[in-house]
């Protein structure tokens, strides 16, 4: 694990992931694999592994200006050149416009391997290698590359070129840029235009030659194939250079910090504590479940950290936690918050996350309704989602049912209570229990409130109003929640009212959603979609995965043959080994590779593309089914071998329906990550218990 790994650390170490010039061998292979550094407070750096810059959101400091959002692009890139006695060797690639690749660093590239969350590349540099390290200071906008020397007998010298910008990190920007560049001690300060947030470059040692360059045409071809503008422009401020001896470390630091940094190897040191804490706490999660072995699962457990964040007030002072739903272009969402947490936070030691988080949230709480999404600028949240707000009764019980918590119980007891009551009465975009039935329904033209939410324009590619098959499940298990929250707390009358509720909705659930001739559940009911039955009631049978959580959920729907029946259609139509599919194959709006521009991305995410958050409940499923531990954890299995394919260390956000099942979309989701850990969990403490 060389010097810099875990070696303070008493407890377990996770292994490192590891490539060799086997899977580096060429431009493709380095630059379809990505890596990841986070700091905690949405701020980010990410990149390829031949560090050419192949989105838009690729560079080496994203900085969250009001975490965990407003975040910017400063620093894109860092080439790379070293002197060794008298060859110039170059480290960085870059592809322009044109087609031209230069210069070809990646041929120079020995091994990339990520050491717990730290990216770690090693150079050929003739009879040398250097190794060049790469994180961030968690809780600021700063990050840090090490460079550190190994054997060789010559002089060697390092040059680096930053390669600057400022803008939005949706954004690319085009032409010269008129930044004023200030030398100041050990490097230069960036001030890109007034009002802009001044950010440092800096060695310590190094010698430093302002001279500003701008260079043309960077081209991004992963925003070319998603339809999207591909060019970029940027500007290298300053040339550092620093001479290395064999066994020495140097570093730069890229900030948009204003107080005095922590130098580099303090820095790193201070990291990798961090993350030996973090290893250590999921080691008493495991001892606690009595861990049912499963490959990579304390590597599954660093990763849910890059998406755990603070959140901030316009001071700096710290308003609570809160997720970030994917990286590099989503912020935090509702839904995806309450989805994640219990995966991200009590699987791996954090209920203390998990409890800040839970409040964050219930601030926001509004017409029974918790917010979607948190925008990148401004500080209205988006209310237009039906089932975040229940699926917070989910990570309230997880967390609870972990806990212990009685003053939580106290604590959030009202806010839950107002959102039931919210729901029966009714909220916006038609959010409504049904009085004949106790079901609840949703929707209304042009707005899409479930999960499955692709417009493409003012067309929702997946309309569900009506009453949908999750969202009753999940409405029921709201309600019952709640039951038993009021029985703990003693609110008698509560208990009561509650009990009935959810008895009604029980009640009503199986008659209405089971499709006796396809063995399985509809999707929606009530809806707009569908063929009607004799009564007039419109369902819709397209095989979606949706119904799983009838079976998946702590409150299940389905037991007995009915639900053995559900699972195995999902398992026969929908599974694949890194997901389920959002659509099964036979259905004619199937579509089996996700790609090209907006709208017909939009139109396939959710006919057929494969969800990795979904083999979660999946697996859940199967436990809850069959039983059998083992035969749920291998539906799980492919997911340690995604690891390497995609963004290192991370889980994709969806893959392509057909095989080989291409990984797309965000190259790191919380919801991937995280139902993995919690599946693996809740099979661990069920396989426990029933030992």
């Amino acid at each position: 694990m060389s010097g810099h790994g875990f070696a303070d650390d008493p407890g377990h170490v996770p292994a490192a992931i590891e490539l060799g010039r086997d899977a580096l061998g060429g431009f493709d292979a380095t630059r379809h694999r990505e890596w990841l550094v986070t700091n905690g407070i949405g701020g980010f750096a990410a990149g390829t592994l031949s560090f050419v810059n192949t989105r838009r959101y690729h560079g080496l400091l994203f900085a969250a200006l009001h975490p965990p959002v407003e975040r910017v692009a400063l620093v894109a890139k860092l080439d790379v050149t070293v002197l060794y006695g008298d060859s110039w060797l170059q480290l960085a690639t870059n592809e322009f416009v044109d087609g031209t690749i230069d210069p070809h660093g990646y041929c120079h590239l020995e091994s990339f391997r990520l050491e717990g969350l730290i990216p770690v590349w090693t150079w050929l540099v003739a009879d040398a290698r250097l190794e060049q390290r790469l994180w961030m200071h968690h809780g600021e906008n700063t990050t840090y590359v090490q460079f550190t020397r190994i054997g060789g007998g010559k002089v060697l010298r390092v040059v680096m070129d930053p390669l600057c910008t400022y803008r939005d990190y949706h954004w690319q920007l085009r032409g010269e840029r008129h930044f004023e560049i200030d030398p100041v001690a050990d490097g230069v300060v960036v001030h890109a235009h007034r009002g802009a947030q001044p950010y440092r470059l800096l060695s310590a040692g190094a010698t430093v030659r302002i001279s500003p360059v701008t260079y043309w045409n960077f081209k991004h071809r992963e925003e070319r194939a998603r339809g999207l503008d591909e060019a970029e422009d940027l500007l290298r401020p300053a040339r550092f250079e620093f001479e290395l001896a064999p066994g020495e470390s140097r570093s730069m630091i890229l900030s948009a910090e204003a107080h005095e940094l922590m130098p580099a190897a303090g820095a790193l040191a201070a990291e990798m504590r961090r993350q030996a804490e973090l290893v250590k706490r999921f080691d008493r999660v495991c001892m606690a479940a009595s861990r049912v072995e499963f490959p990579s699962i304390d590597r599954l457990a660093l990763a849910a950290d890059q998406f755990i964040v603070e959140r901030r007030d316009p001071a700096g002072q710290r308003l609570g936690m809160t997720v970030i739903a994917g990286y590099p272009w989503f912020s935090d969402w509702g839904r995806d918050t309450m989805i994640a947490l219990p995966g991200l936070t009590l699987a791996t030691g954090r209920p203390e996350i998990a409890a800040s988080v839970l409040r964050t949230f219930a601030k926001f709480v509004n017409q029974g309704m918790l917010p979607n999404r948190f925008p990148d600028a401004g500080d209205l949240p988006e209310y237009n989602t039906v089932d975040a707000s229940l699926w917070f009764f989910v990570a309230v019980h997880e967390y609870l049912r972990t806990s212990g918590d009685r003053e939580f119980s106290t604590e959030i007891y009202p806010a839950l209570k107002e959102i039931v009551d919210w729901h029966v009465r009714g909220t916006r975009f038609g959010i409504v229990m049904d009085p004949a039935d106790a079901l609840l329904r949703a929707g209304e033209a042009g707005v899409q409130l479930t999960w499955m939410d692709a417009k493409i324009r003012d067309r929702v590619v997946t309309p569900r109003i009506g009453k949908p098959v999750e969202i009753n499940a999940l409405w029921f298990n709201a309600v019952s929640i709640l039951r038993d929250l009021a029985a703990d707390l003693d609110h008698t009358q509560h208990r009561v009212n509650y009990t009935a509720l959810a008895n009604r909705i029980q009640a009503s659930f199986e008659p209405s959603f089971w499709f006796g001739a396809g063995g399985y559940l509809y999707d929606v009911i009530d809806g707009l979609e569908g063929d009607a039955d004799p009564g007039g009631r419109r369902r819709d049978a397209s095989l979606w995965p949706n119904q799983i959580f009838a079976l998946s959920l702590p409150h299940a729907l389905l037991t007995g043959e009915k639900a053995r029946c559900v699972l195995d259609v999902c398992l026969t139509e929908l599974w694949t080994p890194v997901g389920l599919r959002s659509l099964a194959p036979g259905d004619s709006r199937y579509v089996g590779r996700y790609g090209g521009g907006p709208v017909e991305r939009d139109a396939a995410y959710h006919q057929g593309t494969v969800w990795s958050w979904l083999v979660g409940p999946l697996a859940t499923a199967h436990f809850r089914v069959h039983q059998d531990a083992a035969a749920a954890l291998d539906l799980l299995r492919s997911m340690p071998a995604h690891l390497a394919e995609a963004c290192v260390g991370q889980v994709s956000e969806i893959m392509d329906g057909d095989p080989p099942f291409a990984p797309r979309g965000c190259f790191a989701q919380a919801w991937g990550v995280a139902e993995v850990l919690r599946a693996w969990y809740e099979i661990s403490r069920g396989s426990a218990a029933k030992g």
